[in-house]
């Protein structure tokens, strides 16, 4: 099974804030937010994998910044780390004011996928191949985070 680089399975998506995805402050409605990553992550995983998806877990979602009515959402999924089923994704989210070009990254996001074959059961996924020491250490904090739930897991079966 061949390698693939967290460049080669990383996506870009963009949308536009409109008034159906706002709350009453003229944000982002958080919900629709976490719409957004959910396919930017899924996007990159199928990417990887080359197979269907699915959701496992959303470890970590942070809210940093509101993205306003009007303004463009970027989110870029990169895969960090892939165990021998699981796939683990960053998700980077930023909002841009397109009148100023103002850019902020707003959230963060960090969830995990498996890749399912045709039975719809787990299947092997191809190694992920990280060159620069920035994947290295998302790799390492991933790979830690696997581990400590593969742990846990053993723990609490009865």
């Amino acid at each position: 099974m061949q390698g693939k680089t967290p460049e080669e399975t990383k996506v870009t998506m963009t949308e536009l804030v409109l008034p159906t995805d706002v709350n009453l402050l003229k944000n982002l409605k958080g919900g629709r937010l976490m719409h957004l990553i959910d396919i930017a992550a899924a996007m990159a995983a199928t990417r990887h994998a080359g197979k269907v998806v699915a959701t496992v877990s959303v470890e970590n979602l942070t809210f940093k910044h509101p993205i306003r009515l009007g303004e463009m959402v970027e989110l870029t999924a990169k895969i960090v780390y892939v165990g021998k089923t699981s796939m683990h994704v960053n998700v980077t989210v930023i909002g841009e004011n397109l009148y100023t070009g103002s850019r902020i990254t707003t959230n963060e996001a960090k969830l995990v996928f498996v890749a399912l074959d045709e039975n719809q059961r787990p299947t092997e996924v191809p190694p992920l191949l990280v060159q620069s020491e920035e994947e290295k250490k998302a790799y390492i904090e991933a790979e830690k985070k696997a581990e400590k739930v593969r742990k846990e897991k053993l723990f609490t079966k009865n």
